[in-house]
This record gives C-alpha cells, structure tokens and sequence, in this order.
C-alpha cells in the first residue's frame, strides 16, 4: 500500500481545516428541527476530507476509477454551493441520479443490474447526509468503514482501491480531530454527499473486481444503512412527510434520551467495529453467511428495541 498518499491525504485535510477555521466567516449550520446542536457551528468540514481525497485521487484514480472519483468531486462541488447558498431538492437529487447512472455505466453495469444499483447508490449517497446528524459520527464512519475497505483490498490484493479507501479513511480521520465532540466544524452536504456516494460505488466496484463479496461493505456500513432505512420505513408507515427534517433517527433519540454526542460517538464506533468484524468473517467463512446476518440482525434489533423502551418511557412519564 502507499502510505505517503495515505500520509499526504491525512495532513492535507488537517491543514486545510485549521486554515479554514482561522479564517471565520465561513457558511453556519443553524440550529432547526433536525439539529442536536444548540450553537451555529461551520458546516463546509468536507472541504478539508475531499482537499485530502483530491491528493490521494491525483495519485491513484487512474483508468476505471477515474469515473468514479470524477464524480465525487462534481457531486462535492454541488454540494458546497448547496451549503453556501441552498439549492432545490429537485435539482440535488437529479444531479446524484446523473452522477450515479454515469459512473455505474463506465463501470460495466447494465440492464436490472444498473437501475438497482443507481437506486442503491442514490439512497446511499442521501442516508450518509441523514446521519451526519450528531458531533463525531459520519467522521467515524468514514474512518472506520473506508478503513475496513482498506484491509480487505490489500488482503485481496487490490492495492490501488487499498490506499485509495485508506486515504480516504485518513481524511476523514484527521477531520475527527476538529469534529469529534465537542465539534469545531460539522462535515457539511460537501462532505457527507461524496463520502456516501464513494461508500456505494467503491463497494460495487470491489464486488466487480471480486476483491469482496457484494454483501462485505453492506455489513460494514450497515449502522448508517439501517437506522435511516428503518427510520424512513416508519416514517413513511406513519404517513409522515419522509423528506421533511426530523428527530427520529436511533442515534437522534440516544442523545435527546440523555446521553452526549461523546457518549453517542463512543457507543456507535463500537457498533461500526463490531459491523466491520463481522463481515470481515462473513468474508472469510462464507458458509455462515445466513447466520452471521441473523446475529447482526439479532444486534440492530436489541439496540433499537432498548432505545424504543426508553423513549416510549421518557414520552410517558412526560
């Protein structure tokens, strides 16, 4: 693997981000209905992780990867001018479609295959955004989702996509430093945009390459893929408005429940590492694929049910 781009991409993110915090005036995150937090803190942290995936990009990207990281970087740009100034819903989420179709096809996908996997990407590209909701936790996932990526395309001897995801977990490493709790800089849509699509893509793209199975980085991102599908499920069995801004994500609750972002970010690298564990033996003892998804099943379900008892209990009471 090459350490000095993976080097490179986590001083980079740093530099840039102090550089901009000694700058001010930068683009606010106010508190709505969907904040945790209580202050205006800067909202364009995903400048400094895609600064660091730039570096690593120039190096790497080359040949059927140029088309995904082309489109990452585009999907970026939108979204800071979106963190700037706002843009349509409409018109953002065209711009994922568009992005999502052109990349899957330089990749080979055609047919059924193609729409599921725009969908999919998509829908994973717009969930890494809903959960960049708490002090800490789309950094984690980042650092220790790609980081996971990372191992299992050296291990499967694929050392481009290797040090590609590992600059990409050391980007969002360093960011932690400026957002882990209490946060200096939230990730933004520049961040958390990119980050959710390259998550999809780069997962497909192994799969392609037979470096991991399909469902390996499903498990591995699966705390960020579950709660917001699930979440969106009872949103939407409810007849609520799925696209209106909310409260109700699990890791939403655990902090109006009581708990700090600190807490909320300690307990939930606990469960990405757990994840990444399990489908690094998914990986390796394929045989026990239906009950190793049982037991991650049988983990989700005993978090949500716990934090659903202590919520129905808080509402009660009040």
């Amino acid at each position: 693997m090459n350490w000095l781009v993976v080097l490179a991409s986590f001083a980079i993110c740093w530099l840039a981000l102090a550089g901009l915090l000694r700058r001010g005036r930068l683009p606010m995150d106010h508190p709505n209905a969907r904040s945790l937090h209580e202050t205006p803190t800067p909202r364009v942290g995903g400048l400094g992780i895609m600064a660091g995936v730039a570096v690593a990009s120039v190096w790497l990207a080359g040949g059927i990867l140029l088309p995904v990281m082309l489109a990452a970087f585009s999907l970026a740009a939108l979204s800071l001018l979106d963190d700037m100034r706002g843009l349509p819903v409409a018109l953002r989420f065209l711009a994922h479609f568009v992005a999502a179709t052109a990349c899957l096809l330089a990749l080979g996908l055609t047919g059924w295959a193609l729409v599921g996997a725009v969908l999919g990407v998509v829908w994973m590209t717009n969930l890494y955004n809903f959960m960049d909701g708490a002090d800490g936790l789309a950094g984690g996932m980042a650092a220790i989702g790609f980081g996971a990526l990372a191992l299992a395309a050296w291990l499967g001897n694929a050392p481009e996509l290797a040090a590609l995801c590992a600059a990409i977990a050391a980007a969002a490493l360093a960011f932690l430093r400026f957002n882990f709790p209490p946060a200096r800089i939230f990730m933004g849509d520049t961040g958390s945009i990119p980050l959710g699509f390259l998550a999809a893509v780069l997962g497909i793209f192994g799969a392609q390459q037979n470096v991991w199975p399909w469902l390996f980085p499903l498990l591995v991102f699966s705390p960020f893929i579950v709660d917001a599908s699930v979440t969106l499920a009872r949103r939407g069995l409810r007849g609520e408005k799925i696209w209106q801004a909310h409260r109700s994500h699990y890791y939403q609750r655990v902090v109006l429940l009581g708990a700090s972002h600190r807490q909320l970010a300690w307990a939930a690298y606990a469960l990405m590492l757990a994840s990444a564990v399990l489908a690094f033996v998914l990986w390796r003892v394929p045989q026990h694929t239906a009950s190793l998804f049982i037991l991650a099943a049988a983990i989700y379900l005993l978090v949500f049910l716990t934090i659903d008892r202590r919520w129905h209990r808080l509402r009660n009471e009040s």
